[in-house]
């Protein structure tokens, strides 16, 4: 199995997440390179060995942050979130699962949203423990050959996109 587990968020000028008005290219590029091209360059040397095992999967740890009906949805969690780059790069890992799960349909490939977990990401601001959030990545490792593949999963079960 892999989990691909890779998270990193600039600060903007002003120390807090980098907004719309605030977002430069060179921020983008920079947590884009740990979140999602680091995250295609591990897979990528992995998927030999995975297409190997018998029962193969991968988890990609993306966020709720990334799903594009809730940042469109007044309410939604994550909706008030100014942050530009770190949701962007999320979202392009939903899409590379949904485009690997189809292109190696042997191998069980999912997205999942551990919730707002206190880690360093966050300053350890969020509401709930390492344990709680790895509930989820725990979960779908063990998914079995006949699971679910090309999805976005929080500890509730299947999310918007």
């Amino acid at each position: 199995m892999l989990i691909n587990n890779a998270g990193v968020e600039v600060r903007g000028p002003d120390g807090g997440v980098a907004g719309a008005a605030d977002v430069t290219a060179d921020i983008m590029r920079q947590v884009f390179e740990t979140n999602v091209f680091g995250m295609v360059r591990v897979s990528q040397t992995v998927l030999p060995l995975l297409q190997r095992s018998a029962a193969p999967v991968v988890v990609n740890v993306s966020s709720g942050l990334a799903s594009l009906a809730r940042a469109s949805t007044p309410d939604a969690p994550g909706y008030a979130y100014p942050g530009v780059a770190y949701p962007a790069s999320k979202a392009a890992v939903n899409m590379i699962t949904v485009r690997y799960a189809k292109a190696f349909p042997n191998i069980r490939i999912n997205a999942v949203e551990p919730g707002y977990t206190a880690t360093d990401l966050n300053a350890h601001a969020g509401t709930q423990t390492v344990e709680e959030g790895a509930e989820i990545i725990v979960r779908m490792a063990q998914v079995t050959p006949d699971g679910p593949t090309g999805g976005y999963f929080d500890a509730a079960g299947p999310l918007p996109w």
